[in-house]
């Protein structure tokens, strides 16, 4: 008895993830093929570029310069014991190109912008906005969410390269300025030791988190119409929950997947 009530929960569990798999990939190809083919709006472009880079730029400089200051801080300590202090240029840049660059600020954007994407949209979808663009024969698909996956692809990029170079000046000014490495062999190592390639999978890393983000919190406010566990404000703020909740899942995920094929 019980093992067919299980049995039945994990197959609809299963129908459920792939219905949704097969909707987030129409919204996907749908939206950005119908805003960059039909529909371009270089006005709607530029606003969501605002919302999504500009906006968010202050928080990733100051989150990227901690960021950096306590992994000088904690590398310098933990290289000491080897004699290899000299190392902890790379170390910074290495770890923050590589690994945390991409991926706290494409958490940083899920904070600042993505969840007011999902409840922005979800906003206009249970106030009937939606519904009454349609109605005047604008696409709401494109006119919506296109721009704002297109803007993901420009500012995810940029966001992480700025994330990056404050990072690594402030494991500069932990490591060189507080704890006294010499400021030449810092930066020299740094240079001697992050190749194209390093610098080529972070912002690999940066665009598929963009796309991923954008894409799930777009996706969840854009169908909080569906949900039938609640209605009016409480599915708005249903659906920005778990577009901020998804989107970290999906952003570690991906990070893992992506590391284990370009490492």
């Amino acid at each position: 008895m019980y093992g067919r009530m299980l049995l039945e929960e994990t197959g609809k569990s299963a129908i459920r993830g792939v219905d949704a798999l097969g909707r987030v990939t129409l919204l996907f190809v749908q939206s950005t093929g119908l805003f960059l083919f039909r529909h371009f709006s270089l006005s709607r472009l530029t606003e969501r570029i605002y919302e999504i880079g500009v906006r968010t730029l202050p928080l990733i400089l100051l989150v990227g310069f901690f960021t950096g200051m306590v992994l000088g801080l904690q590398g310098y300590y933990t290289l000491v014991r080897f004699g290899s202090e000299g190392l902890l240029g790379p170390a910074i840049a290495l770890t923050l190109i590589r690994e945390l660059g991409p991926v706290l600020t494409a958490i940083m954007v899920v904070g600042q912008a993505g969840s007011s994407m999902a409840a922005e949209l979800g906003i206009q979808r249970n106030s009937e906005q939606v519904d009454a663009l349609e109605i005047m024969g604008i696409e709401t698909r494109a006119f919506l969410i296109g721009p704002r996956l297109v803007a993901a692809v420009i500012c995810f990029p940029i966001l992480t390269a700025f994330f990056d170079i404050i990072g690594i000046l402030g494991g500069y000014v932990t490591g060189v300025t507080l704890l006294g490495l010499h400021g030449g062999l810092y930066w020299a190592n740094i240079y001697n030791a992050v190749g194209w390639n390093d610098v080529s999978g972070g912002f690999v890393k940066a665009l598929v988190f963009g796309v991923l983000v954008v894409l799930i919190c777009c996706y969840q406010g854009y169908n909080t119409h569906r949900q039938t566990a609640a209605f009016g404000a409480r599915a708005v703020s249903n659906s920005a929950t778990r577009a901020v909740v998804i989107s970290c899942v999906a952003i570690l995920a991906s990070d893992y997947i992506i590391t284990s094929f370009t490492i």
